[in-house]
């Protein structure tokens, strides 16, 4: 996409009295493989590219059109249509010099060779199978994506960058007397193939297929209302639910969340501090711009407590009269950028891991999350716990499955009493408004009392 084109786009879109005008174009390459019971089960490669125009009238009224023919009379026809109804001429700003945001990666993955990314499932598939006869089914799947975007609009903002993504998944299945468990485990970057350097595929797959396998002797959880510590190795999810999206802007203005109109009030306890941050190196939902053009930041959403921010986009922060906090993203050139997370996380505190355990008397160690549902107008939710243990006098000792976390998202985080020095790290794609984009998520371990856990067993006593 040239400049001569985009000035031109923009300009027509101007010209027939936009007062905003964007484009947004997009060239992407996509591979995946994945392996299952040994066998390559599918293959994937592709490439797409387009371009999307938005237009943004006087009261706040969007228009998108987008295209995957990318010639000029193509894109200006795309103009035309995105302004239908628009009367009277606006003034363009010239564009500035481009922002370039260029990979910080050492390998790319379009040069390594499929035969060695299909090396790394056969590894994590044998591996797996190695723990013992009750693994039944191992699933590995390897993606890629690698892309390059432009963002310009009429005021001027014109940015390149580059992005890419790594991941790798691995799920098994184990049985054993018909009792059949699942363990999952991922790792996803916006760094190049050289993560598999710096992460062990063996030990990646170990941790799926003894999840699976250690929830086969499971006894049933226990119900009630009880002491919950929430392993950092958890991952984020709950965080992500129970509170990131009730976070983000759009959902705040049209009051479908449980934090709107509570700006600088008490939200969570003092021992919790939540942060959106897209400007961490190689975490999964990194971007150095979001997709307006506007550079991304670490953004405080809730200070030791209290109520600082939400997450915005372009739309939403002049509705409120403020900076774009650079949450606006998009899955791809056929959508329109929303305000959505990129890494949220709740900072870490002082507290040490071990110690929280030991001083709990009788509660539920969650080590793994698993899907869940929120009503973000209530904060209320419903989680599955994948990996879960009893903790009887300060000691971890019997797994559990079928395990279930049910309560409300800031009296969670209220009732929350130990925050540990350690953080774990998740990934996953987030999906919002029929769009998905990619996300990391983390918490350090926690302990929260008060919270319902669901299950059909009891509590053990001596």
């Amino acid at each position: 996409m040239d400049k001569f084109t985009i000035n031109e786009v923009l300009r027509e879109a101007a010209r027939r009295g936009a007062p905003f005008a964007e484009i947004y174009f997009e060239e992407k390459n996509n591979f995946g493989l994945v392996l299952e019971e040994g066998k390559i089960e599918k293959v994937s490669q592709g490439f797409e590219a387009g371009a999307g125009i938005r237009v943004i009238d006087e009261k706040g009224r969007t228009a998108y059109a987008y295209t995957n023919d990318l010639s000029l009379d193509a894109l200006l026809k795309a103009a035309r249509v995105a302004t239908l109804g628009l009367n009277g001429a606006q003034e363009t700003i010239a564009l500035k010099n481009p922002l370039v945001a260029k990979n910080e990666i050492k390998i790319k993955p379009e040069e390594v060779a499929a035969e060695e990314k299909l090396k790394l499932l056969k590894i994590a598939d044998e591996e797996i199978r190695k723990l013992g006869p009750e693994i039944r089914q191992v699933q590995a799947g390897y993606g890629e994506v690698e892309a390059k975007v432009v963002v310009a609009n009429t005021e001027g903002t014109y940015v390149e960058m580059e992005k890419t993504r790594v991941r790798l998944s691995v799920q098994a299945v184990a049985e054993k007397d018909g009792v059949i468990q699942t363990g999952y485990d991922a790792i996803g970057t916006t760094k190049g193939f050289e993560i598999f350097q710096e992460n062990n595929v063996e030990s990646l797959a170990r941790v799926a297929g003894e999840r699976a396998l250690k929830m086969l002797s499971a006894e049933p959880a226990p119900s009630g209302e009880m002491s919950v510590v929430m392993a950092g190795e958890a991952g984020g999810t709950m965080i992500h639910e129970a509170s990131g999206h009730g976070l983000e802007a759009d959902i705040v203005q049209k009051r479908m969340s449980v934090y709107a109109g509570k700006m600088g009030q008490k939200v969570a306890s003092n021992l919790i501090t939540v942060v959106d941050d897209g400007t961490i190196s190689g975490k999964y939902g990194t971007i150095p711009y979001d997709d307006e053009g506007n550079k991304t930041k670490k953004n405080v959403l809730i200070d030791r407590g209290i109520l600082t921010g939400y997450m915005y986009d372009r739309l939403t922060a002049q509705k409120d009269q403020v900076e774009s906090t650079g949450n606006g993203r998009r899955e791809s050139y056929q959508h329109k950028p929303i305000s959505r997370m990129t890494n949220t996380y709740i900072a870490p505190g002082e507290d040490d891991p071990e110690k929280i355990i030991r001083e709990v008397k009788e509660g539920l160690l969650v080590k793994k999350m698993g899907g869940g549902q929120v009503d973000t107008n209530t904060g209320d939710f419903v989680f599955e716990v994948s990996e879960g243990y009893l903790i009887e006098d300060g000691q971890v000792t019997v797994p559990v499955r079928g395990a279930t976390l049910t309560g409300n998202g800031p009296e969670a985080l209220n009732n929350v009493l130990a925050v540990g020095k350690d953080l774990g790290w998740s990934i996953g794609t987030c999906g919002k408004d029929g769009q998905g984009v990619p996300v990391s998520d983390a918490q350090p371990t926690l302990l929260i009392s008060n919270l319902v856990v669901g299950g059909t067993g009891r509590i053990r006593r001596k």
